[in-house]
């Protein structure tokens, strides 16, 4: 390693591996003057290292600290101690976090108590309710307060770290990994999914992909949608459904009990991030309350119905395949039927749509920053 600059690379869920992945192989591609170390919270088990073994990384250290219905506490505390430790023993010259989870928030505050400089990959979104998403608004916040460089997928979050004082010398628009881990795996997409069920799917169908799981859609929210999607499929019966099924019992139980007996809605287990890809590409419309297939699907030029009432990415929206639905049954119906029944409207919404949020060399322009960060 001689006297290569050491970074800690942390991640610990599925998405924070699709998004960090690209970086990570950046900087091992240029074999620069920078030695990627990756640490693996596990704060998703299964979810995340499928997504690692797709990209071929295996962590350098796994602190597997995901439990059954674990808590906020749990998670939080166990992050700090446990990304504390392997900082102690590193001793890295940078630690890399991603986006607004409790890994993020948890990591940059163990880096931040030993004055380790921070780079926060996905710096700036910004919902302005601390609330939604929960608690990932607030872990984002408060992230960016202590970071040292920040990398900000878009000029609107850009403009919220300057304002937030952040220093503008050191905040780059750089565009979001995510699409620079869609374009390489569009680039190697197999024609057909490695699951047998998805590729039963009648070729001529149109095809609704669902996901849902953040913690302001359990419950109610969550009952709400899936009467949404009964509703439809009862209506449309063209229709032909994908619905990955998060871990967490509380959404499978809801999504179970109300859609398993449709015989067009195939449930899965989180689909490997080639069969999401091929997934969404495939659908004709997307239902979901994530932040990061927002992103997905603009660049795929994909109808989005985003099931929440704001959303910390406004470009998804402004840009035109994003609509923003809130989590009422008659709402997300009535959106979904229209995309799926109007032609002329769903033409003008791909038509008219761009994507913001960037050309696929986010990593590449993450790792330049860094090297110059390093050089002086």
């Amino acid at each position: 390693m001689g006297d290569a600059n050491k970074i800690v690379c942390v991640i610990g869920t599925r998405p924070e591996a699709i998004k960090m992945a690209p970086v990570i192989l950046k900087m091992k591609e240029l074999k620069n003057d920078m030695y990627p170390i990756v640490l693996a919270t596990g704060q998703h088990t299964h979810m995340l290292y499928q997504a690692l073994a797709y990209f071929n990384i295996t962590p350098d250290y796994d602190l597997r600290i995901m439990k059954e219905q674990q808590s906020l506490d749990h998670i939080t505390s166990e992050v700090i101690k446990g990304v504390g430790t392997v900082l102690d023993s590193v001793k890295p010259s940078l630690v890399l976090v991603h986006g607004d989870t409790t890994t993020t928030f948890g990591s940059a505050l163990s880096s931040f108590y030993r004055k380790i400089p921070i780079g926060h990959v996905e710096a700036g979104l910004r919902s302005r309710d601390l609330f939604l998403p929960f608690p990932e608004e607030m872990n984002r916040v408060l992230t960016d307060q202590i970071s040292t460089l920040w990398f900000a997928p878009t000029s609107g979050a850009y403009n919220n770290l300057v304002s937030a004082g952040a220093d503008p010398k050191r905040v780059f628009v750089t565009g979001n990994t995510v699409i620079d881990a869609l374009l390489i795996t569009m680039r190697k997409l197999p024609l057909q999914p490695s699951i047998t069920e998805l590729r039963e799917i009648p070729d001529n169908a149109p095809v609704l992909l669902m996901t849902a799981h953040r913690r302001e859609s359990w419950g109610k929210p969550l009952e709400n949608l899936c009467h949404a999607v009964k509703d439809i499929f009862n209506i449309d019966n063209r229709l032909w459904g994908i619905i990955p099924m998060h871990k967490n019992p509380l959404v499978r139980k809801t999504i179970s009990e109300i859609l398993s007996e449709e015989s067009r809605i195939v449930l899965t287990e989180p689909l490997d991030y080639p069969d999401f890809v091929w997934a969404m590409n495939r659908s004709r419309i997307i239902l979901t309350d994530s932040g990061g297939i927002q992103e997905e699907a603009t660049a795929l030029k994909r109808p989005v119905l985003v099931m929440r009432d704001i959303t910390e990415r406004p470009e998804a929206y402004e840009s035109g395949t994003a609509i923003l639905v809130g989590r009422e049954t008659e709402r997300i119906k009535n959106e979904a039927l229209r995309l799926l029944k109007d032609r002329v409207y769903y033409s003008s919404i791909i038509e008219h749509s761009s994507n913001p949020f960037g050309d696929g060399t986010a990593s590449e322009k993450i790792v330049h920053e860094l090297e110059q960060f390093f050089r002086y």
